[in-house]
């Protein structure tokens, strides 16, 4: 018994090896529709955004969950990359209203930047952390559940209070979880959790960009210079 596991030992850690190449080839070509649709959504008018906060929250996180079941539903297929594809699309357009708040500062191209900088920053540093010491997080699954439950009621809550101070934390917070959380997904990828890479790509793209979007809220509380 103990010979038959070391045999299949390095087909095993061949085949996780494969899914997490696979995983960062496939997260970086889902950059590229991100930033297409980031453009898109720049050039669109979603000043009704603006105006009904609310509802077009929840209508983007209708959109997002619904894309996000087709991804899931095809993650078997060619066309599981096709959704992938298309969900990391419409995600970049739905950047636009971010990007157009940050871009009416006089220093917002450059917090955009150091937003990306800082996302890119952190998730090398992580994704490097995970592999090489490939130490096992999956004991952070629960607390980093519950941790995103809390986000997303102090989210909702915050939609009708819209407490400044409470945005600030929400996003400090987030971005510490979902740094988790890429420890946490790369981790199931190395030991078996994870097989598919389609699904791993997905997980791993989520923390990417949540970390961007609340870092850049941060950056502008912080350091937005306003006319």
């Amino acid at each position: 018994m103990q010979y038959e596991y070391q045999a299949g030992a390095p087909a095993i850690a061949s085949e996780q090896n494969k899914v997490l190449r696979n995983t960062y080839m496939l997260l970086g070509a889902s950059m590229i529709p991100t930033v297409i649709g980031a453009f898109i959504g720049l050039s669109l008018n979603l000043s009704f955004m603006a105006a009904s906060p609310i509802i077009s929250s929840l209508l983007m996180f209708a959109v997002m969950m619904g894309l996000l079941f087709a991804v899931t539903k095809l993650r078997n297929s060619a066309w599981g990359i096709a959704a992938l594809l298309g969900f990391t699309f419409v995600a970049g357009v739905f950047l636009g209203p971010i990007l157009q708040v940050a871009l009416h500062l006089k220093n917002g191209t450059e917090l955009i930047g150091m937003a990306a900088g800082g996302t890119g920053l952190i998730f090398f540093s992580l994704a490097t952390l995970a592999t090489v010491t490939k130490k096992d997080f999956s004991f952070m699954g629960k607390f980093l559940f519950i941790g995103l439950i809390v986000i997303l009621v102090a989210s909702l809550a915050n939609m009708f209070f819209q407490i400044p101070v409470l945005s600030l934390t929400i996003s400090g917070v987030a971005v510490l979880l979902f740094s988790a959380y890429i420890l946490y997904d790369i981790s199931q990828i190395i030991h078996g959790g994870e097989t598919n890479y389609i699904m791993a790509t997905l997980s791993l793209y989520l923390d990417i960009y949540n970390i961007f979007i609340n870092l850049l809220n941060i950056l502008m509380a912080l350091s937005g210079e306003r006319d």
